[in-house]
């Protein structure tokens, strides 16, 4: 059983700094790709930041992370990590852990969506 989870969270002040970890457990082929999403009180999940194992990088087509937020991943470590700067209120939301994990099993190779249990960031003075 492939299991994400994530820390990290907590309670900053604006403008300040959070580095979010997910590490990866179990037994897997690849974990490809990795992605960071959150979801605020009232709101829907949305995307924040993906990357692969090649270390590309994709951010949300919003201003509301870009040049704030940066992905990062240590394959070695099976580890992906959510560098947030500059918080905001607005920042406030259960942060998730999502992969692409590809198993090897008795019928052969499978490919599904994991998802960790959230990590609760708020921003607030």
């Amino acid at each position: 059983q492939v299991q994400l989870v994530e820390s990290g969270g907590g309670l900053v002040q604006p403008g300040g700094s959070l580095r979010l970890s997910c590490a990866a457990s179990g037994s897997f082929l690849s974990i490809n790709p990795v992605g960071w999403y959150r979801q605020a009180p009232g709101k829907q999940r949305e995307l924040v930041a993906t990357i692969t194992s090649g270390g590309n990088t994709n951010y949300a087509d919003s201003d509301s992370v870009k040049g704030r937020f940066t992905i990062s991943r240590d394959n070695a470590k099976n580890s992906v990590y959510l560098q947030m700067n500059s918080l905001k209120p607005e920042d406030t939301a259960v942060y998730y852990c999502n992969a692409g994990v590809l198993t090897l099993g008795t019928t052969g190779t499978r490919y599904r969506e994991v998802w960790g249990q959230g990590t609760l960031v708020t921003v607030s003075s």
